[in-house]
């Protein structure tokens, strides 16, 4: 249910309502919704309870329900478009949120020397992969660790937001402090734990879609973090498996429209494994902006053919550098 207060209510007569509410075992959350404060009851609320006892509280003017089960990942009960400020590069607005770096971190001199390269061509977002999610066991896992403490001082050193993904809760209390924003990656997505475990914390959290997600599926998962407190989401279309077979997955452009329709939350799209082929990256980083997402992740490296992982995918330095003049020109247009 939300519940819209009364236009003259103040915060402190709000907080008074929601302390209340969370006392008598509902799990609530308030919103500046307009010009009045909304608080959404998302749980707690048993098939006894009446919309009329909370038309009685004080301050309540009027009672809605919810017509989606993504209650705080849609827009019904927050309408105006989210925007995550981490170390004051913004997700989300009128900026390009652009993600770039290796998909694996294989040495120090490597994430530094990539870092420099990207942050010159525009980049903000330094993504690298310290743990690493391999379908085979046998090839590189990742530098661990000892990976994270590279991309986060290499993101650092350029003014870098740092964008690693954790598998586990156990690599979460790793990068906790550490890194910038955490991912979830495709294969995780209903890894419902790992989703509440990160929800428990406040650091900004990129979820990527799983393989064979369904919208609503990808939005429920993104409402296990938001409903256990991190209202930091981020939603990352990468790529669904298909009966196409030329190219990895099949990167589907007419989520951001479908997303944006359906969420508040801020979208990328993930170009790389997306499609799986280095030639492909720009043109569909091209139309991911042109159809409104509000940034891409992008493999990076500067002899991409000697990558540790998804060589294929992965475009050098030089090109990567080519195309990002055209992605702020194509925002610029579709801004006016």
């Amino acid at each position: 249910m939300i519940l819209m207060l009364k236009k003259n209510t103040t915060h402190p007569e709000a907080e008074q309502l929601l302390q209340r509410l969370i006392s008598m075992g509902f799990n609530a959350v308030k919103e500046q919704k307009g010009d009045r404060i909304a608080i959404a009851i998302v749980s707690g609320i048993d098939t006894n309870t009446k919309e009329s006892e909370f038309s009685r509280l004080p301050n309540v003017e009027s009672v809605e329900t919810f017509s989606e089960t993504f209650k705080l990942a849609g827009r019904e009960f927050r309408d105006q478009p989210l925007v995550i400020d981490v170390r004051g590069k913004k997700i989300g607005g009128d900026a390009i949120c652009v993600m770039a770096g290796p998909c694996s971190i294989e040495s120090e001199a490597q994430i530094h020397r990539i870092a420099e390269s990207v942050k010159a061509a525009g980049a903000d977002f330094l993504r690298g992969g310290a743990f690493k999610p391999r379908t085979s066991p046998y090839d590189f896992q990742g530098l661990g660790e000892e990976g994270v403490y590279y991309i986060r001082d290499a993101a650092h050193k350029n003014d870098m937001v740092s964008v690693s993904e954790v598998m586990d809760i156990e690599q979460l209390e790793i990068a906790l402090g550490n890194i910038d924003i955490l991912q979830i990656g495709a294969r995780n997505m209903q890894n419902y734990s790992l989703l509440k475990a990160i929800g428990k914390t406040r650091t900004p959290v990129m979820l990527k879609r799983g393989f064979a997600a369904t919208y609503r599926e990808f939005l429920m998962a993104a409402e296990y973090i938001l409903n256990a407190g991190n209202p930091n989401v981020i939603l990352c279309e990468r790529g669904i498996r298909t009966y196409e077979s030329y190219t990895r997955n099949t990167l589907d452009i007419g989520a951001v429209p479908v997303l944006k329709e359906l969420s508040h939350l801020p979208i990328i799209i993930d170009p790389s494994h997306g499609t799986g082929i280095r030639n492909m990256v720009a043109p569909m980083s091209r139309a991911a902006i042109a159809a409104g997402a509000d940034g891409i992740m992008v493999e990076v490296h500067y002899d991409p053919d000697r990558s540790y992982s998804d060589a294929q995918q992965a475009i050098s330095c030089e090109s990567f550098s080519e195309m990002m003049p055209s992605l702020f020109a194509i925002r610029a247009a579709i801004m006016k």
